[in-house]
């Protein structure tokens, strides 16, 4: 995976992938890792014979970083979905308002991301079975007084909004890429021409991965933000760390700070790789776009981000269990539910390892995405 400079393709790791097609280089096959040779033996096929060109035009592409970028950005589209949910559990178990996310708000400051993720957010906050209405703990809360939520909360469409507006960028960037012509040089049979060019050279995926990073790590920055406003009585007025025992129980204490810890380290991961460039090739190659290296870590933050999103998850979750018998809405009882089938209500301390290992797969399940769809979650 490393040793791309993301120009004159991404040499390195596309050799590796095509030395078996030709026999050499090793392989992972039926478990075991052996020469590309003696798999291709036991799968009772032969090594490819390359023609002219043919070595090079499997080689001298973007096909790396965009293989490695397509793979991030549908699971960091997935995610961002999530996290609309998510943060409107939140905001049932903080007991705050949902004007912050009326339609009103936002028409008049339309990115489009904006205006979607508000509608997302009151999709979660005010579905029924009839016309939308307020959650039991909604109701609960109505005349409390309080005017604003802090801005974790409140701010949601703007944040989550912005990172919306970025995934798209980035869609229509991998989009083109994934259907063009990256070898060099080009053959045009039709107009009898070989022409020689730059379109291996990778700065439009390296830039969309920069921004995807960014983009993603800011949706984990304010869920662990959101996390903290959970944890602090002060703001909550919830149990402290959101455990009933306080004193020899710590709770949820070290969830919000493993999840700051993994802020910090996103924040790192965001250095863009774009902006790097090193001559290679005896300086004919005198500027190129680490592309590679733009994915790779574009990989971990969206990796990251789903941890920390699995912390919030069970955060909000037993947030949203000290309120009962309040009911929330369908959608976040729904959402509940499928967290309580993973990661049980917590009386006292714990190891939580196993709980947000098994939570962060369920993010990604099927029975998430199909939730997501019946409420429309966009």
């Amino acid at each position: 995976s490393q040793g791309s400079v993301g120009a004159s393709g991404d040499l390195a790791p596309l050799s590796h992938l095509a030395l078996p097609l030709i026999g050499e280089g090793r392989v992972r096959f039926q478990g075991r890792v052996m020469s590309a040779a003696q798999a291709l033996k036991s799968a009772g096929l032969k090594p490819l014979v390359l023609g002219p060109k043919e070595g090079l035009a499997l080689i001298n592409g973007t096909q790396f970083m965009t293989a490695l970028g397509a793979l991030a950005l549908l699971e960091a589209e997935h995610l961002a979905r999530v996290a609309d949910v998510l943060g409107a559990m939140t905001v049932e178990a903080i007991r705050g308002t949902e004007t912050a996310f009326e339609p009103e708000i936002h028409a008049v400051r339309p990115h489009p991301g904006q205006v979607l993720v508000a509608a997302n957010i009151r999709k979660a906050l005010l579905s029924s079975d009839g016309r939308p209405k307020k959650s039991g703990i909604a109701l609960s809360h109505e005349n409390c007084g309080k005017v604003q939520d802090p801005y974790s909360l409140r701010c949601m469409p703007q944040v989550h909004g912005a990172s919306r507006d970025v995934l798209a960028f980035v869609r229509g960037v991998l989009e083109r890429e994934v259907n063009a012509v990256t070898d060099n040089p080009l053959l045009f049979p039709s107009e009898d021409k070989i022409l020689s060019g730059g379109n291996f050279h990778g700065q439009i995926v390296a830039i969309a991965m920069d921004a995807l990073s960014i983009a993603m790590a800011e949706i984990a920055s304010i869920s662990e933000q959101r996390m903290e406003k959970l944890i602090n009585p002060a703001l909550s007025d919830l149990p402290a760390f959101l455990i009933k025992k306080g004193g020899l129980n710590s709770g949820f204490m070290i969830i919000q700070v493993a999840a700051a810890s993994i802020v910090s380290e996103n924040k790192t991961l965001c250095h863009p790789a774009s902006v790097d460039s090193i001559p290679t090739s005896a300086d004919k190659e005198d500027h190129v776009s680490m592309g590679a290296w733009a994915a790779r870590k574009a990989t971990q933050v969206v990796e990251n981000t789903r941890r920390v999103l699995a912390m919030e998850a069970l955060c909000a979750a037993q947030g949203i269990d000290l309120l009962r018998p309040l009911k929330s809405s369908r959608a976040l009882e729904s959402m509940h539910d499928l967290i309580r089938k993973e990661a049980a209500y917590a009386e006292s301390d714990r190891s939580y390892h196993d709980d947000l290992k098994r939570l962060e797969c369920m993010l990604l399940s099927p029975e998430v995405g199909a939730l997501l769809a019946k409420e429309g979650i966009t």
